[in-house]
């Protein structure tokens, strides 16, 4: 296995210059847009690693799945889907067209920005602070990992550029899909996309949804449902406007981040953190792209 990442990292590094690292969150020009990393675990408990896998990186929009865990817990499945979409848009992710021009005046899916806002509103606390620090408990929970924490420049930075999040969330509460504070609920938004992992914590969150919401000790903290509605929907929307093809030549349940990760599922079989912060035009790792796409169609793992 070492031997065949070894030539799949390698031969997908070269594609690295022909993507561009995100500068729009200040902070995220500072990665070297030729890193390029991978983890996989399986279920015998085997783990393979490459390249820059052991990077820190902020976890952006693959918080996503996540904090949609959390609130289904917290609220109950039926509530946030009362509230926020599971159809794909076709739209960028932080589109916001829809928003207003949609019959229904809610996210098309929780895996786009907006959709993203409302979930992290849902989050359950006495104020912000509490309602984060459950939030990051919880990715510790499911990562296996106390020791996250967020990058507090990237937070600042965020919050200081977030003006389109800001405004898609104010015509969220004037929808009503929103039903807290605004500020207290973007505030929760930017600090969980500013939480800085690796591969093996986004590795070990696609082992936990390949075992259905368990932990590696076998304790379940989310139903089988709740597991496979987070499968599905990252399935159908978690490449952004490149879901459709991505279910083409991967096949594989994934979601990425311009931050450069992706987090992808084998039902009962593995999961995968790639690190590569060269984003094609769509903001999907480029690199990571081309990973996974060599890693289904040499060891055939389509779930098609």
């Amino acid at each position: 296995m070492r031997i065949f990442l070894d030539k799949i990292v390698k031969q997908n590094k070269i594609k690295t210059k022909f993507g561009n690292v995100a500068n729009y969150i200040p902070g995220l020009e500072k990665a070297k847009k030729e890193d390029l990393g991978i983890c996989l675990l399986d279920m015998d408990g085997n783990k393979y690693v490459y390249g820059d896998y052991n990077k820190k990186f902020t976890i952006q929009s693959v918080s996503k799945p996540i904090a949609l865990m959390l609130a289904m817990l917290d609220n109950g499945v039926d509530y946030v889907f009362s509230k926020v979409g599971t159809e794909p848009t076709g739209d960028a992710f932080n589109s916001m067209i829809r928003l207003e021009t949609a019959i229904i005046k809610k996210p098309y899916n929780p895996m786009i920005n907006a959709g993203a806002i409302a979930v992290s509103s849902m989050i359950k606390g006495e104020n912000k602070e509490d309602k984060f620090k459950r939030l990051l408990d919880f990715f510790k929970l499911v990562t296996e990992n106390d020791t996250l924490s967020y990058n507090e420049e990237i937070y600042l930075g965020e919050n200081r550029t977030g003006n389109k999040n800001r405004a898609m969330a104010y015509f969220m509460k004037d929808q009503g899909v929103i039903e807290s504070s605004v500020e207290d609920s973007l505030d929760v938004y930017f600090k969980q996309c500013s939480i800085e992992v690796t591969t093996m914590d986004l590795a070990m969150v696609g082992m936990f949804l390949a075992r259905n919401g368990k932990l590696s000790t076998g304790e379940k903290i989310i139903s089988d449902y709740q597991a496979r509605v987070v499968k599905s929907l990252m399935m159908t929307c978690g490449m952004y406007d490149g879901s459709g093809e991505f279910a083409l030549k991967v096949g594989i349940p994934s979601k990425s981040g311009v931050g450069g990760g992706i987090m992808s599922v084998l039902p009962n079989k593995m999961g995968i953190g790639i690190y590569g912060p060269a984003l094609d035009k769509k903001g999907n790792s480029i690199g990571g792209d081309g990973i996974l796409e060599d890693l289904s169609k040499e060891l055939d793992l389509s779930i098609f």
